[in-house]
C-alpha cells in the first residue's frame, strides 16, 4: 500500500494551485508568508507577503510562478514512496505520478492559450500533438523491453509520467511569459 496521504497531498495542492489561478484566496498565517494572487490573467501576478515583523510586495511572472509550481511538486512527488516493492503497488505510484503531471500539463496549456497569439497556438497545438504521439511511442518501446512481464505497465507509466514531467517544464520555459 502506498502513502496514500502523501499522494492526497499532493493532489490537493494541486487543487488549491488551480484554485489560487482562477481567483483570490486568502488564507492569513501569522507564521508564514501569505501569498495571494491579485490578478491572474496579468502576465506578470502582484504577489505580496505578509510576515510578523514587514510588509513586501514584489512581482513576479507567470513563469516564473510556475517554474516554482513545477518544482514543488516535483520535490513532494519524490517523497511519495511505495510501501511495499510489489508492482502493483509501484505501478500505482507511476499512475499517481502521471496524472499530477497531466493535470499540471493541461493547466500549463490552458495559461498558454490564453497568453499566445493564434498563429503561435496553432503552431503549438501542431507540436503538442506530435509530443503526445512521440510520448506514447516512447512509453509503448520503452515497455516492450518487460513484454508479457509484470514489469510492462509499471514501466509504461514510469515513461509517460517522466516525459510529461519534461513537457510541462518545456513549455513553461519556451513559451510562458
Amino acid at each position: 500500500m502506498i502513502h496514500n496521504r502523501s499522494v492526497l497531498t499532493v493532489m490537493f495542492t494541486l487543487a488549491l494551485g488551480v484554485t489560487a489561478a482562477c481567483g483570490n484566496t486568502s488564507d492569513e498565517s501569522s507564521a508564514e508568508p501569505n501569498l495571494t494572487q491579485e490578478d491572474s490573467s496579468n502576465e506578470n501576478t502582484t504577489v505580496s507577503t505578509t510576515e510578523n515583523t514587514s510588509d513586501n510586495e514584489f512581482t513576479i511572472s507567470k513563469k516564473d510562478g510556475y517554474l516554482k509550481k513545477l518544482n514543488d511538486t516535483k520535490k513532494e512527488l519524490e517523497e511519495v514512496e511505495a510501501e511495499d516493492s510489489s508492482t502493483f503497488t509501484l505501478k500505482k505510484v507511476e499512475n499517481d505520478r502521471w496524472e499530477v503531471w497531466d493535470a499540471l500539463l493541461n493547466e500549463i496549456y490552458g495559461v498558454l492559450k490564453e497568453q499566445l497569439p493564434p498563429e503561435e497556438m496553432n503552431q503549438l497545438k501542431e507540436e503538442q500533438r506530435k509530443w503526445i504521439q512521440y510520448r506514447d511511442d516512447s512509453a509503448l518501446e520503452a515497455s516492450l523491453l518487460f513484454k508479457g512481464g509484470t514489469q510492462e505497465h509499471l514501466e509504461y507509466v514510469a515513461v509517460l509520467a517522466n516525459l510529461t514531467e519534461e513537457r510541462c517544464y518545456g513549455l513553461v520555459e519556451t513559451y510562458m511569459k
